[in-house]
């Protein structure tokens, strides 16, 4: 339609300069014919050229009219072809759109399908979930009935434990009694059998020991144990020599011949203190493992693995009066007594400062320990209750030693002071100090002779002094150890003496 549009405009501006140029040419051919004639005829034409001069007029007015359809008709062309240009721009975004929803629909598709897979996806999740649900459900009721169950044995265990205390307290009972009885006839006895200045008890199991001698002669040098022998000490009655070290073993030694008679493993860290029971069946070492050890020192086997000590265990001893009971303690800032029989804790003391030593009194029935703080403290081992402290040292304890009588203890410290304390007053009764004598570590052992009459203490230059208790002069000096002595013993026979150093080796002097 536009395109025929333009093709008619066009043709008739053609049109109309073809007349025109028509017009001219016979108007100059007319003229030019007609001249003379128009020079003699014009006054009498007059008429009749006004009539063509109207007709030209109107020509020319009708020429105006076809230049204005001319532009009319231009404006109309430049309109229309705007338009065009226009409706082609929006024919490209139809199509344009057109493909734009054409993507859409087949993403909406696509994620329809999606969807469906998802909902059956989560449909499948929550049959799960409720599955799961009925079963947690059912095991919540499971774990309520349990709960009840174990209330219940708790409640039934708690009273058969009252029961047991209360038996075990009639045996206490029964049992201090006998213990009494038996003090006053062995006392009767001593007093008739000692001859040659031989003291001995007939009952079994009872010690027997000689006065003791003062030594000067390292007798045997026992390379021990690898990194270190932090605690040596000897069986009841015999010299037969027990040690343990950082290489995590405890080891038996023939103290005459120097070779070792049995080796005990399984401990899982270094040892750090040994203990024995009175009748040499059991021996304890306090581990750097947390735990302490027992072992059956016939079969060789641990018997139990005492566990209840957040760190490292340094220090045990065995009650006097008895094998079953065994006290601990523990850089926990705890110390706690434990049955041997049953093989668990049956009491814990706790304390704001760490204990290095422990012992138990002669009567079983009060626990000796020094501390960190420098101070000794007396314990009742049955109730828990703090009896009684004394600052023992300026610096932290390192050792506590009870004598053979049960009245005195010897303790240690880092203040490189030896102090005797009388065991009911715990007033000092004497004092050991040297220039050379330096405590080697927190855990540095010393003894009492076994006749009460000797102090002997290892030093950080490997020499060992040995006091008067009577004069507390040194009565002898032994060097052999090229390592800080770490231990000293002796042995409940009056000799010999042992002592064990930080590089391993072992010492025994008569």
């Amino acid at each position: 339609m536009k395109f025929e549009i333009v093709i008619r405009s066009r043709s008739g501006r053609e049109a109309i300069k073809e007349a025109m140029k028509s017009l001219r040419k016979r108007h100059l051919v007319e003229e030019g014919a007609h001249a003379p004639a128009i020079l003699a005829l014009s006054r009498p034409f007059i008429t009749l050229g006004s009539e063509w001069k109207e007709k030209a007029e109107n020509l020319e007015i009708e020429l105006e009219q076809c230049y204005k359809a001319q532009s009319r008709l231009s404006e109309q062309l430049v309109v229309e072809v705007s338009e065009a240009r226009i409706l082609k721009q929006k024919e490209a975004t139809l199509n344009n759109l057109q493909n734009q929803l054409t993507e859409a629909r087949d993403e909406c598709t696509r994620l329809s399908t999606l969807l469906e897979h998802k909902i059956k996806a989560l449909e499948l999740l929550m049959t799960e979930h409720n599955v799961l649900k009925a079963h947690f459900q059912a095991m919540t009721v499971r774990a309520e009935t349990a709960e009840a169950e174990n209330k219940n044995l708790i409640d039934r265990w708690m009273l058969q434990k009252m029961k047991d205390a209360e038996r075990l307290n009639e045996v206490n009972a029964i049992y201090e009694d006998m213990l009494g009885k038996m003090k006053a006839t062995s006392i009767q006895q001593l007093a008739r059998q000692q001859v040659d200045g031989i003291i001995r008890q007939s009952e079994d199991g009872a010690e027997f020991f000689m006065e003791s001698t003062i030594p000067t002669t390292c007798k045997q040098r026992i390379p021990a144990h690898d990194g270190g022998c932090a605690s040596v000490l000897f069986e009841y009655n015999s010299s037969k020599l027990i040690s343990g070290g950082q290489d995590r073993a405890v080891k038996l030694w023939d103290t005459n011949t120097g070779s070792p008679s049995n080796s005990l493993s399984g401990c899982l860290g270094s040892v750090l203190d040994l203990a024995i029971t009175h009748d040499n069946r059991s021996i304890i070492a306090a581990s750097s493992s947390n735990n302490l050890f027992v072992w059956d020192v016939n079969s060789g086997r641990i018997r139990h693995s005492l566990t209840g000590h957040v760190d490292k265990v340094c220090a045990v001893d065995v009650s006097k009066v008895s094998n079953r009971h065994v006290v601990s303690a523990a850089y926990d800032r705890t110390i706690k007594v434990w049955d041997l029989q049953r093989g668990y804790c049956t009491n814990t003391l706790i304390f704001h400062s760490n204990c290095n030593a422990v012992c138990f009194s002669m009567d079983g029935l009060t626990i000796c320990s020094g501390h960190v703080d420098g101070n000794l403290r007396l314990w009742d081992s049955q109730t828990g209750k703090l009896l009684t402290e004394v600052a023992a040292h300026s610096l932290a304890v390192t050792s506590i030693s009870l004598s053979r009588n049960g009245n005195s203890i010897l303790t240690s410290g880092r203040d490189n002071v030896h102090n005797l304390f009388d065991m009911r007053s715990l007033e000092v009764c004497g004092t050991f100090r040297a220039s050379e004598n330096r405590v080697a570590s927190n855990w540095s052992r010393s003894c009492v002779s076994p006749d009460d009459n000797y102090v002997a203490a290892g030093s950080v230059d490997g020499s060992i002094h040995i006091w008067s208790i009577s004069n507390a002069k040194i009565v002898s000096t032994l060097k052999e150890h090229t390592a800080p002595v770490l231990c000293c013993s002796w042995s409940g026979l009056g000799k010999p003496l042992a002592s064990s150093d930080k590089n391993g080796v072992i010492c025994v002097w008569t």
